[in-house]
């Protein structure tokens, strides 16, 4: 416990800087040479925050666990839990094609014809286009490590695009006819006893119409500004649900089904499955365990890390060097005996 409370303290201290003007802050990370704008509200940042839960049980927390912040690119892990909602009321089949499902216009011609589900949540599917005023080919993060080919068809080269998660959010949008958020809360954020001071934001812009009515559609992580607005705590109640594959308490909130298609290896990019990271071959944090598998936003200053092997969540809001409290904690925290 000495180990581990250290390490938690040296995570207090390692506060990314510059959080208090997330303008400024946004606007140095992201490396689009055009349109750069900002489209969707932004959260001053507040500081390092974070907690460790052991068997269900919050173990070790830092800084303020119970405060909201931008998650980024940590949201897309729980867009796919909102998929799931879908896969289990049986509207989303995973390898069947959305426009199968969803009358919109970026699934038609042939291109858009052979996107599926899975393409959608794994990123693999190469979609070209517009949406919300953002051309998916201005998204510089999607060259750094992707396989894609221009024009290539769906599933035989990965991205990690934010114009192509957006979509997916407006496909699952039309699909299920209601505003996200509305969704995840209940039907997933009620039953785990989540606060109430979590939100969901999109842009300025990015409205459906279902019905005659204009719907909300969010964005999924904080490329243009938006996304999951969380604390680490209800970031962590999340973790353990997935951990717990779907259950808790005695409800089954998730089916078992769909967190394992969660954590199954795209196969085009084995470190990723739909919408989580996978660290079984140690390609996303080297020196961590490879029974670990987590959302992570900003380079990993977001990160919600589930390591059933050790029955273990670690939610970690804007702190810097994440790896080492991984391992240090890790380390900490023998694994289980089966």
């Amino acid at each position: 416990m000495a180990m581990l409370m250290r390490s938690v303290r040296a995570q207090a201290d390692r506060a990314v800087p510059g959080i208090d003007d997330m303008a400024s802050y946004l606007a140095a990370q992201v490396s689009d040479t055009s349109h750069r704008e900002v489209v969707g509200p932004l959260l001053d940042g507040q500081g390092a925050s974070g907690v460790v839960v052991r068997g269900g049980t919050v173990i070790a927390s830092w800084g303020d666990p119970k405060r909201e912040e931008m998650a980024y690119s940590a949201t897309k892990s729980v867009l796919s839990l909102v998929a799931g909602i879908a896969f289990d009321t049986g509207k989303l089949r995973l390898d069947e094609p959305v426009s199968l499902s969803v009358n919109l216009p970026q699934f038609a011609g042939p291109h858009g014809r052979a996107i599926t589900w899975r393409h959608l949540l794994d990123q693999t599917s190469q979609w070209e286009g517009e949406l919300w005023g953002k051309p998916t080919q201005v998204d510089a993060q999607s060259t750094r490590e992707g396989t894609e080919s221009a024009g290539g068809p769906p599933g035989e080269g990965w991205a990690y695009n934010d114009v192509r998660v957006n979509l997916t959010a407006l496909a699952l949008t039309v699909l299920l006819g209601r505003a996200l958020p509305d969704v995840l809360r209940d039907h997933v954020m009620t039953a785990i006893g989540a606060s109430d001071g979590w939100s969901w934001h999109g842009y300025e812009n990015s409205v459906a119409e279902i019905e005659g009515a204009r719907v909300p559609v969010v964005s999924g992580g904080a490329h243009w500004g938006g996304g999951l607005w969380i604390s680490a705590l209800d970031l962590a109640r999340l973790g353990q649900l997935c951990l717990r594959g779907g259950v808790w308490g005695v409800r089954q909130v998730i089916s078992r089904d769909w967190i394992e298609e969660l954590w199954t290896p795209c196969r085009v990019k084995p470190n990723y499955g739909l919408s989580w990271w996978l660290n079984h071959d140690r390609t996303v944090w080297p020196k961590a365990p490879e029974t670990g598998r987590c959302a992570r936003g900003n380079g990993g200053s977001h990160l919600l890390w589930v390591d059933p092997a050790r029955d273990l969540v670690i939610s970690s809001r804007w702190g810097a060097g994440v790896e080492q409290l991984l391992v240090e904690v890790s380390e900490a925290v023998e694994p289980c005996i089966n």
